[in-house]
């Protein structure tokens, strides 16, 4: 969804009214408008162009479409008065360390605002506390660190979920029976473990189904490609492979296709890049959920010029997610 200039406009309406309501309706009836007025005293113009910075768990083709989405809200925000400069800056690799030390200079820059997707939560806690305790505007998008002080996430944090439907549509794809194997992406990663975590859930109610590989491929597609492979030549009879990001499961197609195995091993991931949703075209890959990271940038944007405006802000803002087979395309 391309959100338009008049949801703009809505977005703030809603952030203002919800949140200034709500305020108002923990005070007595009698003093609804005073409430109103103190918060709305709050609310300042701004003069100067803001700059906010979006670290990333990893470069990766995934969140250019996240950039995508924010800086059609710098567009949207200029024809409204405010002037935003964003700024990608992820690792090369899913590195905790590297991930860190990207935290840790865009803290020293001071920016305008701070997007962090969590890489590995019980880490990126602290620097996140520090960075808000030091007066900087800090949210979290796509992966959360929900015991953090962030005041603001947006995503979709739905990943047990997600793993669980994705391990029923692959167990009804292959009859209920037979061997399969999971692509476990970064292990720190919250959403890649709760994918897992879900799949096995729902992979455990069916007796005549074994998981024979279980391996991360610390979002690296190539990597991917390298451990189905691996998967293929341990296990010839495999008949299915889920992929818990948008890397895996174009690195098990790719290797699927390789062996000349398409249609025989059945493949369900995360994600709609351009090349996952070809390859379910081809038959490649069955099924894929889709989250709505354009959006995820796109929003991310909004709250953090609302908050540099000084206005009341939701603690969570769910972005979804939808399954896409080939009767989708």
């Amino acid at each position: 969804m391309k959100t338009k200039l008049f949801t703009i406009v809505l977005v703030f309406l809603v952030i203002v009214s919800t949140g200034l309501f709500a305020a108002a309706q923990k005070e007595a009836p009698g003093k609804t408008e005073e409430v109103v007025g103190s918060q709305a005293k709050l609310i300042k113009s701004i003069d100067r162009p803001l700059t906010f910075v979006f670290i990333p768990k990893v470069i990766h083709p995934w969140y250019d479409v996240v950039e995508d989405g924010a800086r059609a809200a710098v567009r949207d925000l200029e024809l409204m008065g405010v002037k935003v400069n964003v700024k990608f800056d992820a690792p090369p690799q899913a590195d905790i360390v590297e991930h860190m030390k990207k935290i840790e200079a865009n803290m020293s820059a001071r920016p305008d605002g701070i997007a962090i997707a969590a890489l590995d939560p019980a880490t990126n806690t602290q620097l996140i506390n520090d960075a808000i305790k030091a007066g900087l505007n800090v949210i979290t998008f796509d992966t959360d660190a929900p015991d953090s002080n962030r005041p603001l996430y947006v995503g979709h944090n739905k990943d047990f979920e997600d793993g669980y439907e994705l391990g029923d549509y692959l167990a009804k794809l292959i009859d209920y029976k037979g061997k399969v194997g999971v692509l476990s992406g970064s292990l720190s990663a919250p959403n890649h473990v709760g994918r897992v975590n879900g799949f096995k859930a729902a992979i455990a109610n069916y007796p005549n189904i074994q998981i024979v590989f279980d391996r991360p491929d610390n979002d690296d597609m190539q990597r991917a490609v390298e451990l189905t492979e691996s998967a293929l030549q341990a296990n010839p009879d495999i008949v299915g492979i889920f992929g818990c990001n948008a890397s895996n499961p174009i690195g098990a197609a790719r290797a699927i296709k390789n062996a000349g195995k398409q249609g025989k091993v059945h493949i369900v991931g995360m994600d709609d890049l351009a090349e996952t949703l070809q390859l379910i075209q081809e038959g490649v890959i069955d099924a894929t959920k889709a989250q709505r990271q354009w959006e995820i940038g796109y929003w991310s944007v909004m709250y953090l010029t609302a908050m540099n405006q000084n206005h009341t802000i939701p603690s969570e803002h769910a972005t979804g997610s939808r399954i896409i087979t080939k009767a989708d395309l």
